[in-house]
């Protein structure tokens, strides 16, 4: 992806639709990170630092693709999925809601006449990023949101037949 990214406003109207998903109990179980201009690069540099000190075998290509992960957009927003226990509202309902929150901001997204790509790689399970993100106990990165503009046409991969996975409930005899 490349410039121009989203504006302010249009950034505001991808982050309004991502928090304007079902929320039992109106908990906001998730929340944004947000990375744009220098932001990227300095995040990339942490990612290098951490890939490098995993990977003693990584190459210098390896460790420059990781710091250069973030620049492939122009903004990247990750959104981290915060499950508050032991309360009636499950679990299970917490974490879906998180992933409504990045399919609508998708959606958004490209209906602003942008490229969007949801990403989930070692980087979102890693404790260290975690650690230097300043997450907390209940929380993972639902997602890295990247949006900018398309430079080459995306292509479509293949989908499953709607008669494959589709299938109508009858009574048990």
């Amino acid at each position: 992806m490349v410039e121009p990214g989203p504006d302010e406003g249009e950034l505001h109207t991808i982050l309004r639709a991502g928090a304007r998903v079902p929320d039992h109990g109106k908990l906001a179980p998730w929340r944004f990170i947000l990375f744009r201009g220098e932001a990227r690069a300095q995040f990339g540099a942490e990612l290098a630092r951490i890939h490098a000190a995993a990977q003693p075998g990584a190459t210098e290509d390896q460790i420059a693709f990781e710091a250069n992960r973030l620049t492939r957009a122009p903004v990247v927003v990750a959104v981290v999925s915060r499950v508050t226990p032991g309360i009636k509202i499950p679990e299970w309902e917490q974490l879906l809601s998180a992933g409504a929150v990045c399919q609508n901001m998708l959606v958004a997204a490209t209906a602003l006449g942008f490229g969007a790509q949801w990403l989930t790689e070692w980087y979102a399970f890693d404790g260290e990023v975690n650690r230097v993100l300043g997450l907390g106990e209940n929380e993972k990165i639902a997602g890295y949101l990247y949006f900018g503009s398309e430079s080459v046409a995306k292509d479509e991969r293949p989908r499953p037949e709607l008669s494959d996975i589709t299938s109508n409930w009858t009574p048990a005899r």
